[in-house]
């Protein structure tokens, strides 16, 4: 029997109401991913040696419409690009856990769109170099830090909002 979606269900607000406070409480998640991986980061960096990347800043700079070079090392930048792809990630996330994505596979599913969305953005400006390029193992980096800001931010939007709009339509046939 599908689950029908009634007032009741959804607090009494409309399925817009609930994806739109759903996306609110997901930044939420959102900006703890963004801590968590931050922190990843600085603690891989501190064991392996390997220096920190500024293509994400150098990405935001140029999305902007200016020039960075090669060499600019723009912290600030980078900083605001990793807080606001977490944020819309996380933002997406709570629409996805109010839909009835969960758990394991929406954190598999925002660690993938998370490379993806990274790699489009780099590469589609100028400022990185597609994955196939990089040295040994800089793939498997990303994905780890990638993988600890969806567990995070999942972790957070898990307990803020609830699968209010799963749906069982489309289970016994298609």
């Amino acid at each position: 029997m599908p689950l029908v979606i009634t007032s009741s269900s959804t607090g009494g607000r409309g399925r817009r109401a609930v994806l739109a406070a759903a996306a609110a409480r997901g930044l939420l998640g959102g900006l703890a991913g963004a801590a968590a991986m931050t922190a990843s980061q600085r603690l891989e960096r501190a064991v392996t040696g390997r220096p920190a990347s500024h293509v994400p800043g150098r990405t935001l700079l140029l999305l902007a419409g200016r020039s960075p070079s090669e060499d600019d090392r723009p912290g600030a930048a980078t900083l605001t690009m990793v807080v606001a792809t977490s944020a819309a990630l996380g933002a997406l996330r709570g629409v996805w856990r109010a839909s009835g994505l969960l758990r394991v596979r929406a954190d598999v599913a925002q660690t993938l769109t998370r490379i993806v969305v990274d790699q489009t953005l780099e590469n589609a400006t100028g400022a990185g170099a597609p994955p196939r390029t990089w040295r040994s193992g800089e793939g498997v980096v990303e994905v780890l830090h990638a993988a600890v800001a969806a567990v995070a931010t999942g972790a957070v939007v898990e307990r803020l909002v609830e699968p209010v709009l799963e749906s069982r339509r489309g289970t016994t046939s298609h």
